[in-house]
């Protein structure tokens, strides 16, 4: 699904130069799941960005079904983003104006080879997987810090990606939501061939893992 070769990021900070990933080759296979551990600062957010399409290395080449990945044309990458990849953000990005149930509905929105009723079936349907049905008029300032994590799962799973992207997915989360999110993913890695990737400091997600990368530094360990 999604291959790296030799990636190097820099990034400049004042006069400050700084290598965030050194080198880093990786393939994320379809139903693949991957888990990424390292330090704080090892460049675990950086590849993920990377993995995402979201960021353009400073050298080497990202791949995505075989086919070289081009940064000039924006349109373009946003378009394959939004049927193939999906993300959970450690810091969620709801949009603070749109319900909960609104912003579960965003990915769906630029999607004009689903019916209207299918996306709506969908929405509900996730809302309630998590448990947020009661809630599903509430914005975000209405709801807890694990209530608008489980609104950023629902949203990432929605429009039925086929790779998921997460950084830190159950933070804020406890320990038996953790478990039921964690199950759904497990059918969906099963049912579809939905592959995983997560940087986490969680132990219990490397339980679900295929693989496990170790990153230090900006290089694989």
């Amino acid at each position: 699904m999604i291959q790296l070769k030799d990636i190097t990021k820099m990034y400049q900070t004042g006069k400050t130069t700084v290598r965030a990933l050194n080198q880093v080759s990786l393939t994320v296979n379809k139903g693949d799941v991957l888990v990424i551990r390292g330090p704080s600062g090892s460049g675990k957010s950086t590849l993920l960005n990377m993995l995402g399409l979201l960021d353009e290395p400073s050298s080497g080449e990202v791949w995505l079904r075989g086919e070289k990945v081009s940064y000039r044309d924006f349109d373009a990458l946003a378009s394959i983003r939004s049927k193939i990849l999906s993300f959970i953000f450690q810091s969620f990005n709801l949009n603070p104006v749109l319900t909960l149930e609104e912003n579960v509905m965003v990915p769906l929105m630029i999607r004009s080879d689903i019916s209207r009723s299918e996306k709506q079936r969908r929405v509900l349907d996730w809302v309630e997987k998590v448990g947020l049905a009661a809630h599903r008029h509430h914005r975000p300032e209405e709801l807890s810090g694990g209530q608008r994590q489980r609104v950023a799962i629902a949203r990432a799973m929605v429009s039925q990606p086929e790779v998921v992207i997460a950084d830190e997915p159950t933070a804020n989360l406890d320990s038996e939501t953790t478990r039921n999110l964690l199950g759904f993913m497990k059918e969906l890695n099963a049912e579809r061939d939905t592959a995983f990737v997560f940087a986490t400091h969680d132990p219990i997600l490397e339980n679900y893992a295929k693989k496990v990368l170790i990153l230090r530094d900006g290089k694989v360990e």
